[in-house]
């Protein structure tokens, strides 16, 4: 019997780490994305003003649970993923594009869309309380869906109404708390 044991897959004289299966047993340096520090500062942010909101509401006491409860599970939430955020950025802990990605990193931004974008928010919050949530959830949805690309417009409309109206009544009935209906007051 031979005293030089081979393992499976190499042959005989060469060791597993010059084998050219063998993957190398050195990792590149790790840099540290400082980008994600920065979106953790502003998920924490977002985190401590939910919390400090859901300080100020007012709610019956007939309600044990009532919407204060969801403010401050979101914000604790957020407050806890951005502290992992940080520790996963300190440690060197980059993003990983998922393999059905289809994302070209060298094209540059569609700034066209995102302005139509930010100018449906802007309209949207200018108009919330003068039109009211149904009439405007519906716009905010088919004028995303418009800056996105969507053509059937019509079709666009009528999912954003119901969909607006379902969350009017479901925060009405549902959690007690009325979303502004503007100028369909007495109508919803």
């Amino acid at each position: 019997m031979s005293s030089h044991a081979t393992t499976p897959g190499t042959s005989p004289g060469t060791s597993p780490a010059t084998s050219p299966d063998a993957s190398p047993t050195t990792s590149p340096a790790r840099r540290q994305d400082r980008a994600q520090l920065g979106v953790a500062a502003l998920l924490a942010a977002i985190g401590a003003y939910t919390l400090y909101d859901a300080t100020t509401l007012t709610v019956g006491f007939a309600d044990p649970v009532g919407p204060k409860m969801f403010l401050y599970v979101i914000g604790s939430v957020m407050l806890v993923l951005a502290a992992l955020l940080v520790l996963a950025t300190l440690r060197g802990d980059t993003p990983q594009a998922e393999a059905g990605e289809d994302v070209d990193l060298t094209v540059p931004a569609d700034w066209v869309t995102v302005a139509k974008l930010v100018a449906v928010l802007l309209i949207t919050v200018a108009t919330v309380n003068w039109l009211g949530w149904a009439i405007v959830g519906a716009f905010l949805f088919a004028g995303a869906a418009w800056s996105l690309g969507s053509r059937t417009l019509i079709r666009d409309v009528i999912v954003g109404a119901v969909m607006s109206v379902g969350s009017w009544y479901g925060f009405y009935v549902g959690l007690g708390i009325p979303l502004t209906p503007g100028i369909l007051d007495g109508i919803l």
